[in-house]
């Protein structure tokens, strides 16, 4: 896998083949697909590789704040999602960057793809059994198929869903501008910056400090 890493990281998932891996570990061409049958199966492998990995260090950060607030909790989780990141960029960019031309990924990559949003789903899951929150209007119903992605966030009402689903793609999104460049300019101090749209987020969600 370390083998298929740097390749990665040097050439760009789209340019990934088994021969190039056999190659760099002087191995006849066949002999690697005894392991892979093709160049797809290998990419799947570290793709669920590294969202495990990602998801094992938000789980843990998470363990750690088990008796923190709500807010502390969830601004705590998403800065372990940017730790990883700004450590593991090419594994970042395999998951989040470019999609690479052709592949789909199985259904089999759900699992591991979907340990963060779980983590924050169980925040915002908790923080709403734990404060009373409004019915959700019928706009906010209209937005989202609540029973289509309970499995993501976990037992939200119709506007913590919203929030659930807003907060995943917006750390990632913050995350991605950082890693790729696009703050260049326009932020000075990332840290100072992602925590603020942190606490920016919790208010909204009415997480109290």
């Amino acid at each position: 896998m370390s083998t298929a890493q740097a390749l990665v990281a040097r050439n760009g998932a789209s340019a990934l083949s088994l021969r190039e891996v056999a190659r760099e570990l002087n191995m006849a061409s066949s002999a690697i697909y005894r392991y892979f049958a093709t160049r797809d199966e290998l990419l799947t492998t570290l793709i669920v590789n590294a969202y495990n990995d990602m998801g094992a260090a938000v789980e843990k950060a998470d363990a750690k704040l088990s008796t923190a607030g709500h807010r502390e909790r969830f601004v705590g989780v998403a800065r372990a999602v940017r730790r990883w990141a700004l450590r593991h960029p090419h594994d970042y960019a395999l998951i989040f960057g470019t999609p690479v031309s052709g592949y789909v990924a199985p259904a089999g990559t759900i699992v591991a793809a979907t340990r963060v949003s779980a983590v924050l789903g169980r925040i915002l899951s908790q923080a709403e059994a734990d404060t009373t929150t409004a019915s959700p209007s019928a706009a906010e119903r209209a937005m989202v198929d609540v029973d289509a992605v309970t499995a993501v966030t976990g037992p939200l009402s119709g506007p913590r869903v919203i929030d659930a689903l807003s907060a995943w793609s917006a750390i990632y999104g913050l995350i991605s501008f950082e890693l790729f460049g696009h703050f260049v300019g326009s932020v000075k101090k990332n840290d100072t910056f992602f925590d603020a749209a942190l606490h920016s987020w919790a208010d909204r969600f009415g997480l109290p400090n």
